[in-house]
Order: structure tokens, then sequence, then C-alpha cells
């Protein structure tokens, strides 16, 4: 695989025909090697457009939705940044490029400690990683964005609570295909504006959790 060209038409025939055009946004995408970041198995499939299986029954985003996340949280060289759902660290390479610290959680220690090798790999030292399992606890403290890898029967209002003035959340909601990609802002005076952004299909963020644990 030529990966120069593989990463071209990655954000020339699949990110950018999503309107996808924030310059910061396909900057990050490009300063990183996405197949570092892929099970080896899958090297040859790594700038395609498709969900590459992990370990646990977890998928990557395609970069397709990964660029379209990036691009809707709007994030400044400041920012603090939760993503749930570390996976493989692809995703949060890119939220680190882009924000001035990530804390990112999963509860696999597994995926923790190789998305820790790729991160340290390509220089980002702006990430903490936890083992943390999102529908019982959360990080403490307050983001200025947060994103979900997985998606959720309904919005957690953990993690509303968890945004400061001003924060966005990405997440997507629903039990069956078609769900549907949300972005919530949160406003200055505690109000919540909310924003549909398209319908997708999205792995469960823990297989078997239903909604008892959401709130909104």
């Amino acid at each position: 695989m030529n990966t120069d060209i593989a990463k071209r038409q990655m954000l020339h025939q699949q990110i950018r025909t999503w309107n996808v055009i924030d310059v910061d946004v396909l900057d990050a995408i490009e300063s990183l090697s996405r197949e570092d970041f892929v099970p080896p198995a899958y090297t040859d499939v790594a700038y395609a457009d498709t969900e590459i299986p992990l370990a646990h029954g977890r998928r990557m985003l395609t970069p397709m939705m990964e660029g379209r996340i990036l691009q809707e949280l709007s994030l400044a060289p400041d920012d603090a940044v939760l993503e749930v759902g570390t996976g493989s660290g692809y995703l949060t390479a890119c939220l680190a490029r882009l924000a001035g610290s990530v804390v990112s959680i999963d509860m696999h220690q597994d995926l923790l400690d190789s998305a820790g090798a790729r991160l340290e790999a390509a220089g980002i030292d702006n990430v903490t990683l936890l083992r943390m399992d999102a529908m019982t606890d959360l990080p403490e403290g307050s983001y200025d964005a947060i994103v979900v890898t997985g998606s959720m029967p309904r919005v957690d209002q953990r993690l509303l609570d968890a945004l400061r003035p001003g924060g966005r959340l990405f997440v997507v909601t629903g039990d069956e295909t078609p769900m549907n990609a949300m972005l919530i802002t949160r406003g200055a005076d505690g109000s919540w504006q909310e924003s549909s952004l398209f319908e997708t299909s999205l792995e469960p963020l823990v297989r078997g959790r239903r909604e008892s644990s959401f709130r909104f």
C-alpha cells in the first residue's frame, strides 16, 4: 500500500465529500499515520471507508465519521476534551492534535495499553488514558468538548453536567438503525442547544448495557 496516495484519497474522496472542510481538522488528520493505529492484519485497509474491527467486539469509526466529529466539535488549542471509548487511539490522537488536553477512558486495559503505545510513538503527550466504565463512572472535572465513540439509547445526563459553559457534546443515540448523531451545546446561562446532525448506525458503547442507566 502506498500510504501517501491512500491518505490523499481518504482526505479528498471520503472526508471532504462529507463537507469536512475545516483546515485545522484536515491538517490534523493528514499529520497522523492511520496505519499505525490499526491492528496489523488491517494495515492494507487503514485508509478505507470501513469500520475496522478491534478487540472486544469494538470497531474503529470510519474516516468520514471521524472527520465529521472533529469538525462539529470546533476545538480550540486550549480546549479540554473527554473521549468516552478510546478504542485504537486514532481519534484520540486527532483530538490531541487539535485541543490542549484529552482525557480518554475505556473499560479494556489492553486497548488502553496499545493506544498508549501508539500515542507515544506518534509523539503525542497531552493525553491521559484512564481505565473506567462510563456506564457507572466518569472522570472528575469539566470539559470544553466530549465525544462518545459508541451509541447510547439516550443522552446520559452526567455527560451534559460535565460540560463547561459553551461546551459541546457529540453523541449518537438510539436503539435501532437509523440512529441520530447529535451535537449538544451548553449555553452560558445553563440552557442547552441540541442539533440533529445526521442519521447513522453505531455499535453500542458497551454491549448488553441498556437504557436503565440513562436519563435526559
